[in-house]
């Protein structure tokens, strides 16, 4: 785990009535879901069944070139990803979509999230013969899609089958050589929606400000334990996995992961933010001169701070537009690099003031302590810390790249001491007991908090490292 919270992937898929530019709608889609992940992205076309396909290691817009995606040629359909692997490493292999050709056809499948019982799958699935190609378990999903379809007469009733057997978080869109299906695990973990546009297309992906971008307009969130089948006879859905478990979006989607224009479940981003920051200004004033965000999650909580407490809001940072985000450096050294070019204090705004620092969360506390060192050093008298997120205390089993309490700052000092740790004057996290302001009041217990509160919705995984089925692989390898 790295100096910051990882997003984990996003997914995207279109059909249209017509054959068309997909491969271009899909590079737009991404292209808005880039904040999801940076290590690497794919898209997949059908055209009358014929699969083409696109995937690497890098960032949507150095991949993608005019010439790759006009390679991609065109089609009615098309899936893609960004990702962060959240399991395996960061290779080409475990780059999305992936692609299969099994008994009856073909399938490109594309996941959000992680499941708990990946390892015991894998396991049953080798020990059957089945070959795996990347260390990801969404090739277990796939794996398992396969396997029914043998005895069904569709895809969709052969995911409806798979789900039995998944544990966990699951965001997917599926293409066939027919239709694009979209599921949803029964918890709901991840986000997942669609749209549809003036052209008859209809668009699903993670987040809604992916269906902006392609000038498809929302319709609805795709219910948890929801299957979404797209193809010529229109849209329909299959609800056999609704209402099997209690709803449990994941919060960190609204204190990080989503973009603040994006709406889930009822809710935008950005007020959620807001009312974060308000609840930080009543949990924890201080006396002050200035409330300054951390870009980019940081600003929204910033301002709802400011606007409940009268502090007035200033501009604290600009950052570097031509850098990735810090935690996605491989390196230590590398990563306290990128820090130094990638937020710059503006000296005017914090010089001889108080300052409230406000950001999304703190999990190492290294970032952090850079942080308020920069503005000390730009001339702040004082920097008083505020998290718009609890203290980290536990992993993350559904797809966020916290696999270990070793790191966690939290789990290893007091408030007290993090704060000196850090060089602030005082530093204030937000009450567990308020992340239910975040969601609204129509859906007060309907999220998952397991890395705060250790409150898990499923079992605790047998193996929940990053690199689990690297280590399995390797531990074959000494056994031989």
């Amino acid at each position: 785990m790295k100096n910051e919270i990882r997003e984990e992937c996003g997914v995207f898929g279109i059909f249209c009535p017509e054959k068309s530019s997909v491969a271009e709608s899909a590079y737009y889609g991404l292209f808005a879901l880039q904040h999801r992940g940076q290590e690497s992205c794919g898209i997949a076309v059908n055209d009358d069944g014929v699969f083409t396909y696109y995937k690497d290691t890098g960032i949507v817009n150095d991949i993608f070139t005019p010439e790759i995606i006009a390679g991609l040629g065109q089609g009615n359909m098309a899936v893609g990803h960004v990702r962060y692997g959240t399991t395996g490493n960061n290779d080409r292999l475990n780059s999305q979509p992936i692609v299969v050709n099994h008994i009856k056809g073909k399938m490109a499948l594309c996941h959000n999230g992680n499941l708990v019982n990946s390892y015991e799958l894998r396991r049953e699935l080798e020990l059957k013969g089945s070959i795996f190609h990347t260390t990801s378990d969404t090739e277990v999903i796939a794996y398992n899609i396969t396997k029914e379809r043998i005895d069904a007469d569709s895809v969709e009733e052969a995911l409806n089958n798979a789900m039995n057997r998944l544990e966990g978080a699951y965001s997917l869109v599926l293409m066939s050589p027919s239709k694009l299906v979209a599921a949803r695990d029964k918890y709901g973990f991840r986000p997942l929606c669609y749209g549809q546009r003036d052209d008859g297309s209809y668009v699903v992906a993670s987040e809604s400000c992916a269906l902006d971008a392609v000038g498809a307009a929302f319709i609805r969130d795709v219910d948890p334990g929801e299957i979404v089948v797209f193809d010529k006879g229109g849209m329909r859905s299959i609800r056999d996995h609704c209402g099997k478990a209690p709803h449990k979006m994941c919060i960190f989607e609204y204190i990080y992961f989503a973009r603040p224009d994006s709406v889930i479940e009822g809710q935008t981003v950005h007020s959620a933010r807001m009312r974060a920051g308000a609840c930080l200004a009543m949990e924890h004033p201080v006396q002050a001169d200035v409330v300054v965000g951390v870009p980019d999650s940081g600003i929204d909580a910033a301002i709802g701070y400011a606007r409940q407490s009268g502090i007035p809001y200033g501009l604290g940072f600009i950052k570097n537009k031509y850098i990735g985000r810090t935690f996605i450096s491989p390196g230590q050294k590398s990563r306290e690099d990128k820090v130094k070019i990638k937020l710059n204090p503006i000296s005017e705004t914090v010089k001889g003031k108080r300052v409230v620092l406000v950001d999304d969360s703190i999990v190492r506390g290294t970032t952090c302590a850079r942080i308020v060192k920069l503005l000390r050093e730009a001339g702040a008298t004082e920097v008083h810390m505020r998290s718009s997120a609890p203290p980290f205390l536990n992993p993350c089993y559904y797809g966020t790249d916290i696999d270990s309490r070793d790191m966690l700052i939290a789990c290893q000092h007091s408030i007290e001491e993090i704060k000196d740790i850090i060089g602030a004057d005082s530093l204030g996290y937000l009450n567990l007991e308020h992340l239910s302001m975040l969601v609204g009041a129509q859906n007060p217990s309907g999220y998952c908090d397991a890395c705060f509160s250790g409150n898990y919705p499923t079992k605790e995984p047998i193996a929940a490292g990053k690199n689990r089925f690297e280590t399995k692989i390797s531990e074959k390898e000494e056994e031989r």
